[in-house]
């Protein structure tokens, strides 16, 4: 029996210094770990929040372009009809100057070979009075009777005298054609910039919808932490937000 103590005693002699050793060293690690040092990682589950759109950029591309502007905003559904009238009155307008100025050149033309006109500086009024007119004999004893001889025209200068009624009234109906065109022109000029007018309120309407569906929606936080203690365990932390 004696023998069994002396070797348990043995035994724990040389396993005891390690021991204590070992603890030693666990203690200094201890020491130097902080109190409470926590690892932590945020992250954004959804997306980040989209920037805003700009009115005046919007209203810029509107008057560049219709349609534009409601693409910038991000809804070319409606805009898209912007641009398509936009098409049509630009096509519109362009056939429609091309018919005018092809009519006056018709009725100059007949005027020159039928009526015996000069065009060469001659305005607009005279063309205008040469269809109502069969000669300038018969337009300035009609302006003297008038009293009006300040209205009357130099024979030598503005020379007309249409072969036939016929070919006054040919001449007469290429010109009301030309000038009501021209007049018609106006009216899709001006649809022109209506079309634009409507385009960019739209654009900035859409813009501002844009803007307030990003103020109204809904921003998501999670966050993950790792909290290391002396005389705790290791323990987990979780952080979640959201805002609206």
């Amino acid at each position: 029996m004696k023998k069994l103590f002396l070797l348990i005693f043995c035994l724990a002699s040389l396993s005891f210094p390690q021991n204590s050793k070992n603890l030693l060293e666990l203690g200094a690690e201890l020491k130097s770990t902080p109190a409470d040092q926590t690892l932590q990682a945020n992250n954004n589950l959804i997306y980040d929040t989209p920037e805003k759109k700009k009115p005046g950029l919007a209203i810029i591309y509107s008057l560049l372009l219709p349609g534009m502007g409601e693409l910038y905003a991000g809804s070319y559904s409606s805009g898209m009809y912007f641009t398509i009238a936009e098409g049509a009155l630009w096509g519109t307008f362009i056939g429609m100057n091309a018919y005018g100025n092809w009519q006056k050149e018709r009725y100059k033309s007949l005027a020159a070979s039928k009526g015996e006109v000069q065009l060469e500086g001659k305005d607009d009024d005279y063309l205008t009075i040469i269809s109502e007119y069969s000669n300038i004999d018969e337009y300035n004893n009609e302006k003297a009777l008038e009293r009006n001889f300040d209205e009357m025209y130099d024979p030598s200068k503005y020379h007309w005298n249409w072969q036939t009624t016929e070919d006054r009234k040919k001449y007469r109906s290429m010109w009301i054609s030309s000038e009501q065109t021209f007049n018609d022109v106006r009216f899709v000029a001006g649809a022109l910039i209506v079309n634009r007018i409507v385009s960019v309120i739209n654009a900035v309407r859409l813009v501002a919808a844009y803007n307030k569906s990003i103020d109204e929606e809904l921003s998501w936080n999670f966050s993950v932490g790792i909290s290391q203690h002396v005389n705790l365990p290791h323990s987990l932390t979780f952080n979640f937000q959201k805002s609206f």
